[in-house]
């Protein structure tokens, strides 16, 4: 093995274990803490969730969230590049769902929901519409994520060999 392929090597394990650390914080959203924010009172949910909102913006999710981001974008490229080599379709679809699945649906669906349910002050009857509707909306955008990391977990890992 080359020194490019120790190195290729090694950016796909470290995209893989970034798609899955992902897929696992996704998966924990969809199956307890949204159900557990969606017993509490109207009010009580959304200042929770506006909570969570604010503390999940750190250096260390920013650093695997768009780092894997980073790592899928080069992995596809790079088996775009090598498409002649054995397997190179794992990598791609690997770095091609996570990059639609998680990048895009983050940002393009969660993030503008994050900031409708940010400007409620949660006393008021349009707080309750908007939390039933934010639930619903954003719980079924996560399970996307959730199922799309797993699968660029899966695939990505598939490459590894």
């Amino acid at each position: 093995m080359g020194s490019a392929d120790n190195l290729l090597f090694g950016l796909t394990l470290a995209t893989t274990l970034g798609t899955g650390l992902m897929a696992g914080l996704f998966f924990t959203f969809s199956v307890t803490v949204m159900a557990a924010l969606s017993r509490l009172p109207v009010a009580e949910g959304v200042r929770a969730m506006q909570s969570i909102n604010l503390v999940i913006v750190n250096p260390l999710f920013l650093t695997v969230f768009f780092g894997t981001a980073a790592g899928c974008a080069a992995l596809s490229v790079a088996a775009v590049w090598r498409w002649h080599w054995p397997d190179s379709i794992y990598p791609l679809a690997g770095g091609l769902l996570y990059l639609a699945g998680n990048l895009a649906v983050t940002v393009l669906r969660s993030v503008p929901m994050n900031n409708r349910l940010a400007a409620v002050d949660g006393n008021d009857v349009e707080t309750a519409w908007v939390w039933r509707h934010y639930l619903s909306r954003w719980t079924a955008w996560n399970h996307v994520r959730t199922v799309t990391g797993l699968l660029a977990t899966m695939f990505l890992s598939l490459g590894l060999r």
